[in-house]
């Protein structure tokens, strides 16, 4: 089989454009070769299925794919939401320092409960002064909150977690079957995803840029949340092209109506931890029978194994664990921990996944078997550690006007514009067939079969 298991060779795809974003790691050599990822597997998946005569050739302009690794849209004349809860970020502990994740409310109680003080970032500091690193880590989590002391690459190689990371592939892949792809009369060259159900149980941030990934080149992606889930600083940004739905998957009634969806997907794309969908009554033997004939891809934060496996965890909160915010401290002359200038772990992942997607697509058109495809942050981090950057001087510092489409985007929340697409593959170009739109503004229905 040829399932993607590797970042493809440059030679793969043609670049245009030059720059690097300002960072200790190769991120934006990591923006062109994740969307070359996923160029290479949509030419072979179009060949595959004979969309075009020849094997179409991907072209990924350089630049772009470094500012789609940021915010993709510019509001005109509205801010978005901050991306940030107030108490989240990086607090100075007794012996180093760690980063706490606030922005849902039941994390910011556990820390808040952990700490004994009140949501203040005057009084979390203080706190946090009195606690050893590691020690508060495995408090807050314990308290089902999320955090991550900063710890140097050293450190997180000796670490257990570290350790199973070092043993997971890029892109794991388990579980072979034989599947036979529905047929999708209204696939193009220029769509070779146009009528592809694309079931989306993905939040911040990885999953939803694969599924959004996937909208670009025509699939039909229903994303699916807990009635009253938001995203405010992020959903504007991924909803793109996407039918956003409702569930709740704690009744009855909801989680018949998901199996229903399920049935009649293509592709299910979930982040959910080991377990968990289990928890729903969704075993892989229940999805095997409910949608047999899917392609399924997954991710999560700290890989398949280890004894981390089940942590929750988000890219800024990896970036502390693996290491790479300490190495940027050292790269910036720091006296404090220095992040990534963007989410290249969710960033990356995502096209990745999206990637798995197209292969195992791919290989289905071919007839041969595929498999479950498994991907974590903190293995996408492995990566971004041992990826080489290339010589350049030219610095990118942001999008320029120019970097965005001139036709205005009516978003859910106001106007704007959306960066010129990074990536084509052959005639097909990225394209989104809807604008993004606020979470719970569709039914939980595949459009095309809802009239």
């Amino acid at each position: 089989m040829s399932l993607l298991s590797a970042l493809p060779a440059t030679d793969s795809y043609r670049t245009t454009g030059k720059g690097a974003l300002s960072s200790a790691f190769a991120v934006s050599e990591l923006a062109t070769a994740t969307f070359g990822a996923v160029g290479q597997e949509l030419a072979r998946l179009t060949a595959a299925l004979n969309l075009s005569s020849e094997m179409p050739a991907a072209t990924v302009d350089h630049k772009l794919a470094s500012l789609w690794y940021g915010f993709s849209f510019k509001p005109d004349g509205w801010e978005m939401p901050s991306l940030w809860d107030a108490v989240a970020g990086d607090y100075q502990t007794a012996d180093g320092w760690i980063r706490l994740h606030t922005n849902l409310p039941r994390h910011r109680a556990a820390a808040l409960k952990v700490l004994e003080v009140t949501a203040d970032r005057t009084l979390v500091a203080q706190a946090v002064r009195t606690w050893a690193a590691s020690e508060l880590e495995s408090a807050v989590v314990a308290q089902g909150g999320v955090a991550a002391a900063m710890r140097s690459r050293s450190d997180w190689l000796d670490h257990p977690q570290g350790r199973a990371i070092s043993r997971d592939p890029l892109i794991g892949w388990h579980s072979p079957r034989q599947i036979k792809l529905r047929d999708r009369p209204e696939a193009s060259a220029t769509r070779p995803l146009a009528g592809l159900r694309v079931l989306d149980l993905t939040r911040v941030l990885a999953g939803p840029v694969s599924t959004r990934t996937l909208a670009g080149f025509g699939a039909e992606v229903l994303r699916v949340d807990p009635p009253g889930w938001d995203e405010p600083g992020v959903i504007p940004d991924i909803s793109l092209g996407k039918s956003c739905a409702y569930l709740d998957l704690k009744s009855s009634v909801g989680l018949e109506k998901l199996q229903d969806l399920l049935s009649q997907a293509d592709v299910f794309i979930h982040g959910y931890r080991p377990g968990a969908l289990d928890g729903l009554g969704l075993t892989k033997a229940k999805r095997d029978e409910l949608a047999p004939n899917r392609v399924e891809v997954t991710l999560d934060a700290y890989g398949w194994q280890g004894p981390w496996a089940n942590r929750r965890g988000f890219d800024s909160l990896v970036q502390m664990s693996a290491g790479i915010a300490d190495a940027g401290r050292d790269w910036a002359k720091a006296d404090k921990p220095t992040p990534l200038p963007v989410q290249a772990l969710d960033h990356a992942t995502g096209y990745l996944m999206a990637a798995a997607a197209l292969s195992a697509m791919a290989e289905a058109a071919l007839g041969n078997p595929i498999m479950l495809g498994q991907l974590s942050l903190a293995r996408t981090a492995e990566l971004l550690a041992v990826l080489s950057k290339s010589e350049t001087q030219e610095s990118i510092s942001g999008a320029m006007p120019a970097d965005y489409d001139t036709n205005p985007e009516a978003s859910g929340w106001g106007p704007g514009h959306r960066l010129k697409p990074a990536l084509s593959v052959g005639a097909a170009k990225m394209v989104w067939d809807r604008p993004a739109s606020k979470l719970g503004t569709s039914p939980p229905a595949w459009p095309s079969l809802n009239g």
